[in-house]
């Protein structure tokens, strides 16, 4: 039985402040298996961020060797070894080769996770020109946190093992050597990297460190200088089960064990091989994508995929900062999973849309983010996450996938608190300001025709029509909300989409010629108050991306210009576009990490993005799906954003390279899938025929309604058109058209889950339609009367 002492304690409680690790992952691993509850990253050679029993939960903070003569210097793998790594017979485990010339020694390490059991395992073969010693370092972030974490030397069977805890996740960590010696401390003052720094030997011994910032810390007894061994990392409910499972883990020979993760990959790899065709560097990226995007997948909740297994800026992050990317965005994950169907993995795509649809609200709509549990982290609201997931649940229907799944009420509840929150947007997709937003209205009014097919498929065509004469309603407004003709960022170009208008309700709507926007991230000295008109992004694309604009619509092409203008960027690797001009989410200019305050950098998504547009417009892409490839690393990732400025080593930052913000993001893996399948189909994947034959095909810009809330008052409406006033409660309508010479009474129709509505007619022969309500379920009148005028010719 295993058995922990505490009387010689570590000083120095409780430790500097703990921090996590740098986000740009060179991979990211996990074995396939549901049952192997571990997820690891690396990063320059080393073990970073580990994750059990979920994806969303981290762990450690970062495992790695440490060499030393005893005498005359210490090295660390990741600051003082050159590294290279390759993937494992094309999996998620990997072959690492870390090696100082200078002083004449070579770490080769082969990493996997043990194919059943939340294990970390490292076959390590060491060798040397000299007699050297070598040291096991881990930062334990027990809980999700560096603080609060228990360290102990355990003794097991005989043997040494390094043990932590927080609460009911203990860890253990045990070699088949065994180790020489084994420490624990507090990071900074007592912990082993300190004692190789001070004395370039391991001179401290210590059984406990409880309650801070602690390290784990062992030598190991090297045989010369050749040798070889292997080293687990496990995990468990108690200290009995995490020794148990390290032991476990090493009983088996460790090419037993890698044999057998390579098959449990080579048996999952069932994509679509022929999407690779149109890749650049013979499918490397499309198998790691494939991978990858598979790995953001909970084992314990089916379908629940985060947005990135990292926490961006890690190095400058604390324990006050949970979420990092490891949360579930509703956008990402449908982007993720329709990535994952395009490569032709439909049963991943399946889990993602049935976890969805059991996170969803009974209001219909979705949290920001949240964890995989369903509770919510962020509390924002935008309504194009209400819309991707009836994206994907249309898709899926489509091709027959969904069986005994109805998606009617996921998508019914998700359109109708759409009408009723609508058109404005309390975030876009930057996640930063409210306002009608040009990529968003895209994907609601693609979701609100996905809507209508799914109705009529049951024949529910009353509903079908309502959901279809919205969406008529936002596309006869996009221009009118989104477009500047007074522009002046380009000399030629005086209409074009801005990125957003920002406004809060209909009370405060300006014209995008006279709005003002706040840029956040921005320094205290920085302007940050701008004039829409003048701050652009290019998420008008999504508009020709499903079909609610053609790609040689001139004010697309005119748009385009003015992106190239101020946010196309010419790196090392090729082309890459900013989110939007003036952002300041990104890493600052002196290299120094994001701290809410930044600069903008190019994103590789952007790249996919502007490649589907290419690819619609009849253009050749190749130079693009390049591009893309080359950001990635020698693992697969893809990173969040890149850096565009010259070289600056000591930050590790590299032009055409990662900066520190998330890496892999997952969402640009899918866009580069989906771009690869689009090439294959020459037609762009997420094209929906439905809504560019309702919108590219016909008249596009015609409405038959306007709608009226009592949040969304308009105050006229043209002669002819139909008024649809629209209320979460079911209302009998009191009104005239007439000045209230005569009055007439309309009850309200329910149409959607928690929708009701009443439609009157602007008559040309009146003036303004004037109504009142009385609401039954409530037994009042709202009190108050209402006009709208009609507009006449």
């Amino acid at each position: 039985m295993s058995s922990i002492s505490v009387l010689n304690q570590a000083f120095g409680h409780p430790g500097i402040e703990p921090k996590w690790t740098s986000a740009r992952k060179d991979a990211i691993g996990t074995a396939y298996s549901a049952a192997s509850r571990l997820w690891f990253t690396i990063w320059r050679g080393i073990i970073t961020e580990l994750y059990y029993p979920t994806i969303d939960r981290p762990q450690v903070r970062d495992l790695q060797f440490l060499v030393s003569d005893g005498e005359t210097f210490f090295h660390e793998e990741k600051r003082d070894m050159s590294s290279s790594l390759s993937c494992l017979s094309q999996t998620l485990g990997y072959q690492i080769n870390n090696q100082s010339a200078e002083q004449g020694y070579q770490i080769s390490k082969t990493v996997i996770s043990d194919p059943h059991c939340a294990s970390l395992l490292m076959h390590i073969n060491w060798k040397s020109q000299k007699p050297l010693k070598l040291y096991v370092l881990c930062s334990p972030h027990l809980g999700g946190g560096g603080f609060r974490n228990n360290a102990y030397v355990t003794t097991l069977s005989g043997r040494k093992v390094l043990s932590a805890n927080y609460h009911n996740t203990w860890m253990a960590i045990a070699a088949t050597k065994g180790f020489s010696k084994a420490s624990v401390g507090f990071v900074g003052a007592s912990d082993g990297w300190t004692d190789l720094a001070t004395h370039l030997d391991m001179k401290w011994q210590f059984d406990s460190a409880i309650d801070g910032n602690v390290a784990l810390f062992a030598e190991i007894p090297l045989a010369g200088i050749e040798d070889e061994f292997v080293l687990s990392l496990s995990f468990g409910h108690s200290l009995n089960n995490a020794c148990s499972a390290a032991l476990q883990s090493l009983v088996a020979p460790f090419q037993q064990q890698s044999t057998r993760f390579v098959e449990q990959w080579q048996r999952a790899t069932h994509w679509d091989q022929s999407i690779a065709a149109g890749s650049t560097d013979n499918g490397k990226l499309f198998q790691a994508s494939c991978k990858i995007l598979m790995a953001h997948e909970d084992k314990l909740n089916p379908g629940a995929m985060i947005a990135s297994l990292s926490i961006p800026w890690g190095e400058a992050k604390g324990d006050d900062d949970l979420g990092g990317y490891h949360l579930v965005w509703p956008r990402d994950l449908c982007n993720s999973a329709t990535g994952l169907l395009a490569a032709g993995n439909t049963s991943t795509a399946v889990r993602s849309l049935l976890f969805l649809a059991a996170s969803q609200k009974d209001d219909g709509s979705f949290p920001q983010n949240f964890w995989i549990s369903g509770e919510p982290y962020w509390s924002g609201l935008q309504l194009d996450e209400l819309s991707f997931p009836v994206l994907l649940a249309w898709k899926l229907l489509k091709e027959g996938r969904l069986n005994n799944f109805d998606p009617f009420y996921l998508a019914a509840s998700s359109m109708s608190f759409l009408i009723l929150k609508g058109p404005i947007t309390a975030q876009e997709r930057w996640e930063e300001v409210s306002g009608f937003s040009p990529s968003t209205l895209a994907v609601n009014i693609a979701a609100l025709i996905c809507t209508a097919q799914i109705f009529r498929l049951q024949g529910h065509h009353k509903e079908a029509q309502f959901v279809e004469e919205y969406a008529d309603y936002l596309r006869a407004h996009i221009e009118e909300w989104t477009v500047t003709d007074k522009g002046e960022i380009h000399p030629q170009v005086s209409r074009h989409f801005i990125r957003s208008n920002p406004c809060s309700s209909l009370e405060n709507y300006t014209s995008p010629n006279d709005s003002n926007i706040f840029i956040a991230n921005r320094s205290a000295e920085q302007q940050k108050v701008f004039r829409a008109k003048d701050i652009v992004d290019a998420g008008f694309l999504e508009l020709v991306r499903y079909g609610i604009y053609p790609p040689n619509h001139p004010l697309v092409k005119d748009s385009l210009l003015v992106i190239d203008q101020v946010l196309k960027v010419e790196t090392s690797q090729g082309p890459c576009w900013r989110r939007y001009n003036n952002d300041g989410y990104g890493q600052n200019d002196d290299g120094r990490p994001f701290i809410h305050t930044g600069v903008g950098r190019p994103w590789p998504l952007l790249v996919g993005e502007r490649a589907h547009y290419e690819l619609a417009a009849g253009r050749d892409i190749t130079h693009l799906i390049n591009t893309m490839e080359n950001f990635s690393s020698p693992g697969g990732p893809i990173p969040e954003q890149i850096w565009d400025a010259p070289d600056i080593p000591s930050a590790h930052l590299k032009n055409g390279g990662p900066t520190g913000s998330a890496m892999p993001l997952a969402w640009a893996h899918a866009e580069y899938l989906k771009l690869l399948r689009s090439v294959r189909d020459k037609k762009v994947y997420d094209l929906i025929p439905e809504v560019a034959d309702r919108y590219c095909n016909k008249q596009p810009n015609k409405s038959s309604i306007k709608c009226w809330r009592t949040d969304w008052q308009i105050k006229s409406i043209p002669h002819n058109k139909t008024l649809r006033i629209i209320s979460d409660k079911a209302f009998n309508l009191h009104w005239s058209d007439d000045n209230w010479v005569s009055t007439h009474d309309s009850e309200s129709s329910k149409i959607l889950p928690n929708l009701f509505y009443a439609d009157l007619l602007a008559k040309s022969s009146s003036n303004s339609l004037l109504f009142t309500f009385f609401f039954p379920d409530l037994g009042n009148w709202l009190g108050k009367d209402f006009i709208v005028h009609i507009e006449k010719e």
